[in-house]
C-alpha cells in the first residue's frame, strides 16, 4: 500500500447548485470530526482525509451567487437541500459568473424566482480567463455541476480543465469520459478524468443495479421493468424539459441493462426522471418495479419505494470521486480513470458489475492497479 501523502487538494466548481452545497458542507462537517465516520465510504483515501479538500474557486450564473463566498452562496435560492451543516467557514473564493450557453433552458423562465436560475447581469468569462483562474488557484479538480443537457456548456469547462491541467470530475449524463474521442484529447493531454454522470451513494440506480444483478444470481428471469422518479429542486425542473433528458435517460438505462443476465427490449425497461413536485425540495422518491419468472416458469414481482435527499446522496459518492482524481493526477495518470469510473458513475466508459468495479477501485486506491 502506499505511504499516506498529507497534501491538500484544491477544488473548482463549475454550478453552485444542491449538489455543491452538500459537497460543501460535507467538507466542513467532517473536518469539524462531528458524526466519525459515518455516510463515508472512506475516511483516508490515497492518504487523503475529508479535512484536506478546499474549494478554490467556482462558476454559476445565478445573481443570488455570483460575488459571493461560496460558503454562502450555497445557501442562497435556489437550494433547497437539508442544512446538515449550517457554520460553513468563509473558503475566501467568490463565486464568478460563469459561461450560460446551453446551461439554461428556456422553461426555467416560466417558474416563480424561488424555484428557477435568475440570470445574473454580469459579463460571461472567456476560455482564456477560466483557465486563468484554474491555473492561479492552483486547482487540481474541477467538478462538474451543470445542469443535465448543458452539452456545450460542459465541453467549454472540459475544455478549460485539459488547458489548464486540472483533472476533471463530470458529474451529469454528457459523455466526456464515455466519449473516445474526448477521452482521447484527455490522454493526449496527460490529464485525467472521471465521468460520465455520477452514481449516488444509495439512489435509484444503485439500487436497482443490485436487484437486477440478484435476479441474474439467483436464477430469476427479468422481464420487465420501470424506475420512476419524482423530485422538487432545480434538476427536476430543469428535466420537466424532456428535450433535455435524451443522454440522461441513456445513461440510467444503460446501467441497469449492463448487469441484466439477457438485455431486455426497449419496450419492456423504462427508467428516467418522471415529475416536478415542488414541496418534495431536494427529496427524491423512486418507485421502483421489477417482474420476472422464477422456479417452473411462476410469475413474481417486486416493488420498491425509495426516499433520499438526492444532493447529500451524491456529495457521498463526489467526495471520493475528487480524492481518486487527486490520486490518478499524484501518480501521472492521464485520460479515463476506469476503476473510479466504473464504481462511481452511471456511464463509464467500461461497465462493470458493482461487485467487480468495487474491488477494482480499491485495488487502484492501494496502488496496485
Amino acid at each position: 500500500m502506499l505511504s499516506p501523502t498529507p497534501r491538500s487538494i484544491n477544488v473548482a466548481l463549475v454550478g453552485v447548485g444542491n449538489c455543491a452545497s452538500s459537497l460543501v458542507q460535507g467538507i466542513e462537517h467532517y473536518r469539524a470530526g462531528s458524526n466519525d465516520l459515518i455516510g463515508l465510504m472512506h475516511w483516508e483515501l490515497g492518504g487523503y482525509r475529508p479535512s484536506d479538500i478546499s474549494v478554490v474557486a467556482a462558476w454559476d450564473v445565478d445573481r443570488r451567487k455570483v460575488d459571493k463566498d461560496v460558503s454562502d452562496a450555497i445557501f442562497a435560492k435556489p437550494n433547497c437541500t437539508t442544512v446538515f451543516c449550517d457554520r460553513v467557514k468563509p473558503t475566501g473564493a467568490k463565486v464568478r459568473m460563469g459561461r450560460v450557453l446551453d446551461g439554461v433552458a428556456d422553461h426555467m423562465a416560466e417558474f416563480v424566482d424561488e424555484r428557477t436560475f435568475l440570470l445574473a447581469d454580469a459579463p460571461e468569462p472567456s476560455r482564456e480567463e477560466v483557465v486563468e483562474v484554474l491555473r492561479e488557484s492552483g486547482a487540481d479538480v474541477l467538478m462538474n455541476y451543470l445542469p443535465v443537457g448543458s452539452q456545450e456548456a460542459t465541453e467549454f469547462y472540459a475544455e478549460c480543465a485539459l488547458e489548464a491541467g486540472v483533472a476533471f470530475v463530470n458529474n451529469i449524463p454528457v459523455f466526456i469520459a464515455s466519449n473516445p474521442e474526448w477521452a482521447r484529447r484527455f490522454e493526449k493531454a496527460g490529464v485525467p478524468i472521471i465521468g460520465d454522470d455520477i452514481k449516488a451513494q444509495i439512489g435509484a440506480t444503485i439500487v436497482h443495479r443490485v436487484l437486477t444483478d440478484l435476479f441474474k444470481k439467483r436464477g430469476v428471469k427479468l422481464e420487465r421493468t420501470y424506475q420512476l422518479n419524482t423530485g422538487g429542486n432545480t434538476d427536476f425542473l430543469n428535466m420537466a424539459n424532456r428535450k433535455r433528458l435524451a443522454s440522461k435517460k441513456v445513461s440510467k438505462t444503460e446501467a441497469v441493462q449492463s448487469v441484466t443476465a439477457a438485455r431486455l427490449e426497449d419496450e419492456n425497461i423504462h427508467i428516467g426522471p418522471s415529475d416536478y413536485v415542488p414541496w418534495q425540495n431536494d427529496n427524491k422518491v423512486c418507485f421502483l418495479r421489477m417482474e420476472g419468472q422464477m422456479f417452473g416458469g411462476v410469475p413474481m414481482n417486486l416493488e420498491l419505494r425509495l426516499s433520499v435527499e438526492d444532493s447529500p446522496n451524491s456529495a457521498g459518492v463526489a467526495i471520493d470521486m475528487i480524492r481518486c482524481a487527486k490520486v490518478a493526477r499524484d501518480r501521472g495518470m492521464a485520460g479515463p480513470v476506469t476503476p473510479a469510473a466504473a464504481y462511481f458513475c452511471k456511464h463509464p466508459p467500461e461497465q462493470m458489475t458493482d461487485d467487480a468495479a468495487y474491488e477494482a477501485v480499491e485495488a487502484f486506491i492501494a496502488g496496485s492497479a
